[in-house]
């Protein structure tokens, strides 16, 4: 009897590790989320979701190289200018307008992930056949493969946005005199200022 006991105890101790360790931390509501913290928190949340598991790590690695790129871009342009300066404070302001449109997509991007259900999404990718009629599944999968699509093509942007903080790093770095009025008409700036205007114009 002692040993059945120490053995259920022993099972019972495992069973409370494995529940807290596998359970997913609690849910941030998507308008409540401010920091990077908060959407490494919420994006951490679906890191088992088979379906997604390399879109969710690289969205993940995707929110770390964000901050390192604005950390760097940062130090440059206190390198190259004053902060007083006209020119530091338009690069300032796309940098920290591009840094918002990122997370713009996360959040769409986590907006969608809330409503997911995994059980479903398994259940109808694997049926060729179901118990209603087979133009409802194929609605579903239709349904299910557009947000595919929307999580992977909010990704496809926010990766060209981290280049676009590439290109503008090089072209400041290769800077030896500027005017504020010139730095519109830098290729890699009038690119920025395109692609916020049409992700903007999409989102819409």
């Amino acid at each position: 009897v002692g040993i059945t006991l120490l053995f259920a105890s022993a099972l019972v101790i495992l069973y409370g590790v494995y529940a807290i360790l596998s359970a997913k931390p609690a849910a941030v509501p998507v308008q409540e989320i401010r920091t990077r913290e908060d959407y490494e928190a919420a994006l951490s949340r679906y890191r088992r979701v088979k379906a997604l598991e390399g879109e969710i790590r690289f969205a993940l690695e995707q929110l770390d190289r964000i901050g390192k790129k604005k950390s760097t871009l940062m130090e440059v342009l206190h390198q190259r200018f004053d902060p007083g300066e006209m020119s530091f404070k338009k690069f300032a302001a796309v940098i920290e307008e591009v840094e918002r449109l990122f997370y713009l997509n996360l959040r769409s991007v986590l907006n969608r992930l809330n409503v997911f259900d995994e059980a479903d999404f398994n259940r109808v990718m694997r049926r060729k056949t179901a118990p209603f009629k087979q133009e409802i599944l194929q609605q579903k999968i239709q349904m299910y493969n557009e947000f595919l699509a929307f999580v992977q093509g909010s990704l496809g942007t926010n990766e060209e946005i981290l280049l676009k903080l590439d290109q503008l790093l090089v072209e400041i770095t290769r800077l030896d005199s500027l005017v504020p009025e010139d730095i519109e008409h830098m290729p890699c700036m009038q690119e920025i200022d395109s692609l916020i205007k049409q992700t903007k114009f999409y989102k819409q």
